[in-house]
């Protein structure tokens, strides 16, 4: 993340999946926390999956107003983002809505993206499932990189490669593989450190994350 910024200006990251229940939304709050708390970087966390929206239950916070409410104002009225921790917030999707692709690829999206981007040092956007957004690249084209999310031994690979081409690869920064058992991943990538090179989440993001789902 800190070489795509300082080398290609990134400042918003799509979180992705090709499909539903695959850890995207637990892997963008992690990502999230890691930057805010253990890198000291404003953080703002979006819930764009207007379909399945979840993240405010994962912050238990209301959910009555949030991105679609943004999307639909003519009147570049304030955001309503919530401060979570120091230097993150989080933005919910909002009340469901019937067409909610039409929002996320409009100009207004692009508006609100460009100028969360100019507020915050990262905006981390927590998309839909890649093969339900037929408009899946017209969203990836609006953030600067993204992370792919995929849940081991369950995803179809064609699915993988269907997501990767509507996303781009050249935007497609890095790959989060879930679910993998420790001795498969020694034994594809060898037991020298597969596990001490991923980024660890702070102790007080982990209590958090923690306490979020009740452990």
């Amino acid at each position: 993340m800190h070489h795509a910024q300082t080398q290609r200006g990134a400042r918003s990251v799509m979180i992705a999946s090709a499909v539903a229940a695959e850890g995207k939304t637990l892997t963008a709050t992690n990502l999230a926390l890691t930057l805010s708390q253990s890198f000291d970087r404003r953080v703002l966390l979006v819930d764009a999956d207007l379909r399945r929206p979840s993240l405010h239950e994962m912050f238990q916070l209301p959910n009555e107003q949030g991105l679609v409410d943004s999307l639909r104002r003519s009147d570049g009225g304030r955001v309503p983002a919530r401060a979570v921790l120091p230097n993150l917030w989080v933005l919910t999707a909002g009340r469901p809505t019937s067409d909610p692709m039409s929002g996320l690829v409009s100009d207004a999206m692009k508006q609100l993206l460009a100028e969360a981007a100019e507020q915050f040092d990262w905006v981390i956007v927590d998309t839909p499932p890649v093969a339900l957004m037929p408009d899946a690249n017209l969203l990836a084209g609006m953030i600067d990189t993204a992370l792919l999310v995929i849940s081991a031994n369950t995803t179809p690979y064609p699915l993988v490669q269907r997501a990767a081409a509507a996303i781009g690869m050249s935007r497609i920064l890095g790959v989060v593989l879930n679910r993998a058992s420790q001795s498969a991943l020694e034994n594809e990538y060898g037991y020298y450190g597969y596990y001490d090179r991923a980024p660890r989440v702070p102790e007080q993001a982990r209590s958090r994350v923690s306490r979020l789902f009740g452990k």
